[in-house]
């Protein structure tokens, strides 16, 4: 039984078109279904499911890393046509994700081998060839990925920030390189925190560079610079209003490469997490809550902070049932600010039993109420560590900060105690 041909759409500059039609007209399993004009076209015909394969050219206008995951989302793998010279080109569609490159002068054969095999694979991006190691040596140990941990939680501000922005200098302090993310699309605030200035570009600029391509390991450390020793902050949106630029695929691309700038990445995620129903349906639309579902998914820890008060305990409850519904690690569930005012002469045993009641949380962390001690770091515009180190509230989330990187734990003799010396 002969297989069916693998359908094919271009839309590339007219100076090539010409020549990739004619190679695809001779080249063996193919067969092209229309030549778009423009963006706008070839993503309504990969909505349409007309074609398997698209190829385009580096300088269409308008292509960007998120009309490249719309056409991926209804299953169009994407193919460059780049002229040998045109090393800009080349290097922005790797950058994009588009691994299968063609060139003009390529023949028939050559290109429909190359247009079959991407149509029959499940993504545009190459899978890794490892060779196995020989056999008289043994292999490496494999290399342990950089973890992302996102702080998230319910609305009414129960601390999100100041647990990131403190988790993030704690694990700096103890020798981690750390990278601190704003991905709070509804009110950033860790540029205030630290006292970083609201020009410094961020987040905003990162996404803008992945979506044309441009966004690099280099590239992203130069937008995220040193705030205290081993800290990089990649600040967050100067305006709320200014959502739309954090697309699901640009903030994927930003994470991605923020494992290779530290050793541990910390994102401060905004609250919300509903997927608006009605955009949903439109995969080119953008949604406010995208980022923060982005981060989920990507994330390897969840840290979920509520407040010890009745009403924030009470989101906290429904928030880990929400979050449980949508792509995320087990949380690591915190109640801040907890002080004998709103939980009785013995706090934590009262919000366990609660918790434990109506959520089934049985593990749960407790951080202090030290509004003194945070009134001090903010008006400093520095971490906690660095102004109170000896704040009960730096203790506590230096404990979970060893919990979720082995890296930050005390050594043996600071947990134990110096040894005692004996005479001989």
């Amino acid at each position: 039984m002969t297989a069916a041909p693998t359908s094919v759409v271009t839309a590339v500059t007219h100076r090539d078109e010409t020549a990739l039609v004619a190679v695809l007209g001779d080249a063996p399993g193919l067969v092209l279904v229309r030549r778009c004009a423009d963006l706008a076209e070839l993503l309504s015909a990969g909505a349409a499911g007309v074609a398997r394969v698209a190829v385009v050219s580096p300088d269409l206008r308008g292509l960007d890393r998120d009309a490249l995951r719309h056409l991926a989302g209804h299953g169009v793998r994407v193919a460059g046509l780049v002229p040998g010279d045109d090393e800009a080109g080349e290097r922005r569609l790797r950058q994009l994700g588009v691994a299968t490159l063609l060139r003009p002068d390529d023949d028939a054969a050559t290109v429909g081998t190359a247009l079959r095999a991407l149509g029959d694979a499940s993504t545009s991006r190459p899978l890794p060839q490892e060779e196995p190691p020989p056999a008289d040596e043994p292999p490496d140990a494999p290399e342990v990925p950089t973890p992302v941990t996102v702080v998230w939680g319910p609305t009414g501000a129960p601390g999100r920030s100041t647990v990131a922005v403190t988790l993030a200098a704690r694990l700096a302090a103890a020798g981690v390189r750390t990278l601190l993310v704003d991905l709070d699309t509804w009110g950033a605030s860790v540029a205030q925190l630290l006292g970083v200035v609201d020009e410094a570009p961020g987040v905003a600029a990162a996404a803008r560079a992945s979506e044309q391509g441009a966004l690099d390991v280099p590239a992203l450390a130069r937008l995220a610079p040193e705030v205290l020793p081993g800290l990089r902050v990649l600040t967050g949106l100067p305006r709320a209003d200014r959502w739309p630029e954090l697309r699901t695929a640009a903030v994927e691309d930003v994470l991605r490469l923020a494992r290779a700038v530290a050793d541990h990445v910390v994102v401060d995620a905004g609250f919300a997490i509903e997927d608006d129903e009605e955009l949903s349906y439109d995969t080119a639309a953008p949604r406010r809550n995208a980022a923060t579902l982005a981060a989920l998914d990507t994330a390897d820890h969840l840290v979920v902070v509520g407040a010890a008060d009745p009403v924030s305990l009470q989101r906290l409850v429904r928030a880990v049932q929400d979050v449980a519904v949508v792509p995320s690690p087990p949380p690591t569930v915190v109640v801040n600010k907890v002080r004998a005012g709103v939980a009785g002469s013995r706090p934590e045993r009262a919000i366990r039993e609660v918790l434990g009641r109506f959520a089934g949380l049985e593990d749960v962390r407790f951080l202090p109420w030290v509004p003194d001690d945070c009134d001090a770091a903010v008006l400093a515009g520095r971490g906690l560590p660095e102004v109170v180190p000896r704040s009960p509230l730096v203790a506590a989330v230096a404990a979970l900060a060893a919990d979720l990187d082995a890296r930050a734990a005390p050594p043996a003799t600071a947990r134990h105690g110096r040894r005692r010396r004996v005479a001989v």
